[in-house]
C-alpha cells in the first residue's frame, strides 16, 4: 500500500535544484512524476516518488541538506486549508494538535507526536516504514524544517528550540543545519524531534482570530469528501499519475490507493463507469491537452497517454475522434492561419 503526500510537499524544490545545477523536471521524470505536480498543490503523489526524487537530487547536486534548504522559506499558506485553521488557533499548542488531527490529509506516511516531561516538550515526527532502502533523510529534515518555520510564525522569526534531534548521521557540512534550524542540532539520535519549552507552546497567539479560525474549520470540512468519493478521486489522481509508466493497470492503482480492486470496480459502478471507461475518459481529456492544444511531438503523446507505440495512440485517437492525430492537428493549424490571415482579420 503506497502512502500518498500533497504535491506541496515540493514546494521551492525547482529553486532548490537549479541552485544545485540540476534541472528540476527531469529529475521529476525521472521519479516517475509529472513536472506539472509543481502546479497543483494540492495533488495527492506517492510518498515514494517524493522520496527518491529527494535522495537523487541530493545525491546529483552534492547537497546533502537539499531537504532543509526546501523548508527553508516554507510557510503556512504552503499547508493549503490546514495552514489556514494552524494560524488563527489560540495557542501553538492548539495549532498543533490542528495539525495531529488533519496530518493525514497532508502527509500519509509522516507521524506527529507530542510528549511532555515537567517544563520540557518533546515533538516527535517520523516517517512510516515503507520499502526496503527507502530513503528517509531527506523527508524527515525535510519535515522538521517545516515544523520549526511553522513554530517560528508563532514565536518570532529568531526564537531557537533547545535542541532538534535526527536519528541519522551528521552531515559533512552543518552550516544548512545551524542556520535554518538553530544552534543545537545533534546526529544519530534515538528519534527524529524537536524539544522546546512548555511555555512556547503555551504562548498566546496575539494574531489569532477566533473568526477566522471557525471559517477556515468550515472550508476545511466542506473539502474533506466522503470516503466513496474521495477514493474516485484518487483513483483518478492516481491514473493520471501511473499513465506515462505504461503501468497504468487497475491492480497498480489498487496498490496506490491502498483499496482492494473489487470496491474500486464496485464504488466505478455505481457512478456508471467502469475502469477501462475512466482511463478512456482521462485519456480524451490528456489528447485534447497534448494533440490539440500543444506541439508535443505525437511520440512523446503516446507515451503520456500510456501507449507503448505511437501507432497505439494512432487507432485509439481515430476511434474516439473520427480522424487521426495528425489529421487534427493540421486542422488546428489551418484554423489558426485562418484566424491570422489579413482577410480573416478584415
Amino acid at each position: 500500500m503506497s502512502s500518498l503526500v500533497r504535491a506541496a510537499s515540493l514546494t521551492n524544490y525547482s529553486e532548490v535544484a537549479r541552485a544545485g545545477g540540476l534541472d528540476p523536471a527531469r529529475m521529476l521524470l525521472d521519479a516517475g512524476l509529472s513536472p506539472s505536480v509543481l502546479r497543483e498543490p494540492d495533488l495527492m503523489i506517492p510518498v515514494e516518488s517524493v522520496a527518491l526524487l529527494l535522495q537523487a537530487s541530493a545525491t546529483s547536486s552534492g547537497n546533502e541538506s537539499f531537504g532543509l534548504c526546501m523548508a527553508e522559506s516554507r510557510r503556512l499558506s504552503n499547508l493549503g486549508a490546514v495552514g489556514m485553521l494552524i494560524r488563527d488557533q489560540a495557542t501553538l499548542r492548539d495549532s498543533l494538535n490542528v495539525l495531529m488531527r488533519y496530518q493525514p490529509l497532508l502527509n500519509g506516511s509522516l507521524s506527529l507526536m507530542i510528549e511532555e516531561f515537567a517544563n520540557v516538550v518533546v515533538i516527535r515526527e517520523e516517517v512510516k516504514p515503507g520499502h526496503v532502502h527507502e530513503p528517509t533523510r531527506q523527508r524527515i529534515e525535510l519535515a522538521l524544517g517545516v515544523m520549526v518555520r511553522l513554530m517560528r510564525q508563532f514565536l518570532g522569526a529568531d526564537w531557537q528550540p533547545r535542541r532538534v534531534c535526527f536519528a541519522h548521521p551528521a552531515p559533512r557540512d552543518l552550516r544548512t543545519h545551524q542556520r535554518v534550524l538553530g544552534r543545537f542540532v545533534e546526529f544519530d539520535h534515538d528519534f527524529n524531534c524537536i524539544v522546546c519549552a512548555k511555555e512556547d507552546l503555551d504562548a498566546c497567539n496575539p494574531s489569532a482570530d477566533p473568526a477566522m479560525a471557525r471559517y477556515a474549520q468550515q472550508l476545511l470540512d466542506a473539502s474533506v469528501k466522503p470516503p466513496g468519493e474521495a477514493m474516485l478521486e484518487d483513483v483518478r489522481r492516481t491514473i493520471l499519475l501511473l499513465l506515462p509508466s505504461g503501468r497504468c493497470t487497475i491492480e497498480q492503482v489498487s496498490e496506490y490507493v491502498g483499496v482492494v480492486c473489487r470496491t474500486i470496480q464496485r464504488r466505478l459502478a455505481d457512478e456508471g463507469q467502469t475502469f477501462s471507461s475512466m482511463v478512456n475518459d482521462i485519456r480524451k481529456e490528456l489528447a485534447t491537452r497534448h494533440v490539440l492544444e500543444s506541439d508535443r511531438p505525437l511520440a512523446e503523446v503516446a507515451t503520456l497517454l500510456g501507449f507503448s507505440a505511437p501507432s497505439g495512440l494512432s487507432r485509439w485517437f481515430h476511434a474516439q475522434f473520427g480522424c487521426s492525430a495528425k489529421q487534427s492537428r493540421a486542422e488546428r493549424s489551418a484554423g489558426r492561419r485562418r484566424e491570422t490571415s489579413p482577410h480573416a482579420r478584415g
